[in-house]
């Protein structure tokens, strides 16, 4: 019997659910009891792989209710599909052809399932997810603000933004309670903060967003991240090398992270200094002292001990 593989497009009120091998389709309400029908309908399948994109937290509930009835869940990078349809010749924006394609997808590449964030880690990556949209929204107001005339709307700008300043505080009280009430959490932002570069906000937006740091290998974990390079290639020619996909708002603070640390942190320094002595452009340094310092982080944590200076030995080892 053939292995059976599912694709769930989600949006905000509706489930699209396309089955292979064969060409089943259905659709179920976003809903509770939606979801509680769908679970029904897949257990009989006794599917190989359910697989649905990351659509900006539609997809959590769905993948929960799924991965609590026991049914094999994987939420996918919706470029990695996008990119898989353009070599279908897919092209239509239509939600049946998504759940297609997402089915077609899984199916052709058998992702790892990889467990679920467990209820405390989710909500961690809400609130840090929430912390940067205000933050995002300050930004925003503080440009308009620099652009307004008048008084009346550089007062209502003006106030604005002291409401967003609040709800960032409470945000920030929410993270540091969430923090303090997890042993295990309070030990991994004291290990990622040991390291130059690293601050309390990127530490817990990586234990938020990017759980599995510590238990993957090096590339692994750069792929996750959007960091790992991909080179453009057809035949005898070769592009250049680009990053993409993975968890954007864990590489913008690896980025971050980057910055600082080609400050502060002595080896980081060091590395990147040596690249733009031999000519890389300044950016591509920044993009492999970000990759660098992802895998000094994961190290730290797999290893469970906190950053210190390489002795000169170790560094000869490692260029070796």
């Amino acid at each position: 019997m053939d292995a059976v593989f599912i694709g769930i497009d989600i949006s905000k009120d509706r489930l699209d659910v396309h089955v292979r091998p064969g060409a089943e389709s259905f659709s179920a309400a976003r809903t509770g009891k939606g979801i509680d029908e769908l679970i029904a309908k897949l257990l009989k399948l006794s599917p190989a792989l359910i697989a649905m994109e990351a659509t900006g937290g539609f997809e959590s509930i769905v993948a929960a209710g799924l991965a609590g009835a026991g049914l094999p869940v994987v939420v996918v990078n919706p470029a990695q599909v996008r990119h898989f349809a353009g070599a279908l010749g897919k092209r239509a924006k239509t939600d049946p052809i998504d759940a297609s394609v997402i089915a077609h997808f899984v199916e052709a590449t058998k992702p790892e399932i990889r467990p679920l964030p467990d209820a405390a880690t989710q909500l961690l990556a809400d609130l840090v997810a929430r912390r940067r949209q205000i933050i995002e929204m300050i930004s925003a107001e503080g440009q308009r603000e620099k652009r307004a005339s008048q008084k009346s709307l550089q007062k209502s700008i003006a106030r604005l933004k002291k409401a967003l300043e609040k709800e960032l505080t409470q945000i920030d009280a929410g993270i540091d309670d969430a923090m303090r009430g997890s042993p295990v959490w309070r030990a991994k932002e004291d290990l990622l903060v040991s390291v130059p570069g690293i601050g309390p906000a990127i530490a817990r937006t990586l234990i938020a967003e990017l759980p599995e740091l510590g238990s993957l290998d090096r590339r692994e974990i750069a792929a996750l991240a959007g960091l790992a390079p991909w080179t453009r290639q057809s035949g005898q020619w070769r592009g250049k090398s680009f990053i993409g996909g993975g968890r954007t708002s864990v590489r913008t603070v690896l980025f971050m992270g980057a910055l600082v640390a080609s400050r502060f942190n002595p080896v980081l320094k060091d590395f990147r200094d040596k690249l733009v002595a031999k000519g890389k452009p300044k950016m591509v340094a920044l993009i492999a002292v970000a990759r660098k310092l992802l895998t000094m982080l994961n190290a730290i944590l797999r290893d469970k001990k906190p950053w210190r200076i390489p002795e000169p030995e170790e560094l000869a080892h490692e260029k070796a």
